[in-house]
């Protein structure tokens, strides 16, 4: 194009894809862990405690007792090899085969809370010449402590640019087809081996206070609509396909039943063969791999139960890359040649 004499070298004209995890401390220091979780958990999307109280509780408390322990659960499934979490090799795996898979595209991937930021990978964007972007929170059932915060985020540092690319926020994908087939390619690839066959299939999710439902959360119904699709997909009863919900923090009441609680429990109601699925995870990380593959199962087998397989999430699998391709081919109608 032509340009006006004196006029300043602009990169423009390409499209974006953003994709944007929960995030992960940089490394197993102590450290790194409390700088993380200050940021996580400094979130008002993700506590929704009036701040002066929670600021108390979080600096007083929480960042002086939850580090440590933390760095002894992440250090049960850190990639030493790699040096980082699974959270991010994975992220990163998805955004190279997305671009692999789109070279027309410019890709890149970023951290709600740590490392890269959000700022910095739009900031590298917008440098690349992407004057149009996809952001695509890695969550498949919409809430606001994970999609609204990353919207948030991605929003607070368009407010800086004085050239704001156009912005697309993709559709949570809870009961696309591409989704729930992929999910049932999963089971069918597992139930082809399994001996002996389960006795029912677990989906947990991650929890939520119940209070965010009450105030009008679609976590829980997109979760429930989630585990519906795909037992019927697979064609079994819905009593043998259970929703749970993970990782309740703190004494209020959160979304039941509780995933911990059901897997002592099912082994004394003749449940002795359990399949575990977390799909409302993107890829595997601390509560995938520690709180259900390690702890769960222990969970499960101590309270009677013979045996337990967890499913790893869609990750980079050829499965999970199906569900993102699909996804992009959606949310980017009309700004791709076909």
């Amino acid at each position: 194009m032509h340009q006006p004499k004196q006029h300043p070298s602009v990169a423009y004209g390409r499209v974006g894809v953003l994709l944007v995890n929960l995030g992960t401390p940089d490394d197993l220091s102590v450290r790194s862990v409390r700088r993380y979780l200050r940021e996580f958990l400094s979130d008002s999307r993700v506590v929704e405690i009036p701040k002066p109280i929670w600021w108390l509780i979080l600096n007083g408390i929480v960042l002086n007792t939850r580090p440590k322990k933390s760095v002894a659960a992440y250090a049960k499934i850190w990639r030493h090899d790699d040096q980082e979490s699974p959270l991010r090799y994975f992220t990163r795996a998805q955004s190279e085969k997305l671009a692999t898979h789109w070279p027309e595209l410019v890709v890149d991937f970023a951290m709600r809370y740590g490392n890269p930021d959000i700022a910095s990978r739009l900031d590298a964007m917008r440098a690349a010449g992407c004057d149009r972007l996809l952001v695509v929170p890695l969550y498949p059932q919409y809430s606001a402590t994970t999609n609204a915060s990353v919207n948030d985020a991605v929003f607070d540092h368009l407010k800086t640019l004085r050239w704001q690319p156009t912005v697309r926020i993709a559709h949570p994908w809870y009961d696309q087809p591409a989704y729930i087939d992929a999910l049932v390619q999963q089971v069918h690839a597992h139930l082809g081996s399994a001996n002996p066959a389960p006795d029912k299939i677990l989906l947990s999710f991650h929890g939520l206070p119940k209070r965010s439902l009450e105030l009008g959360d679609p976590y829980y119904c997109h979760c429930q609509k989630t585990g519906r699709l795909l037992a019927e997909a697979l064609g079994w009863p819905h009593d043998k396909v259970l929703i749970t919900f993970q990782s309740r923090f703190g004494p209020a009441k959160w979304l039941e039943p509780y995933t911990s609680d059901t897997l002592a429990d099912l082994p004394g109601e003749g449940v002795k063969n359990l399949l575990v699925l977390t799909p409302g995870f993107a890829t595997d990380c601390l509560e995938t791999l520690e709180e259900i593959a390690m702890e769960g199962v222990e969970t499960f087998k101590a309270a009677g139960g013979e045996n337990c397989t967890v499913l790893p999430c869609l990750n980079d699998s050829e499965e999970g890359m199906q569900v993102l391709n699909d996804m992009v081919t959606r949310e980017l109608a009309g700004w791709l040649a076909t």
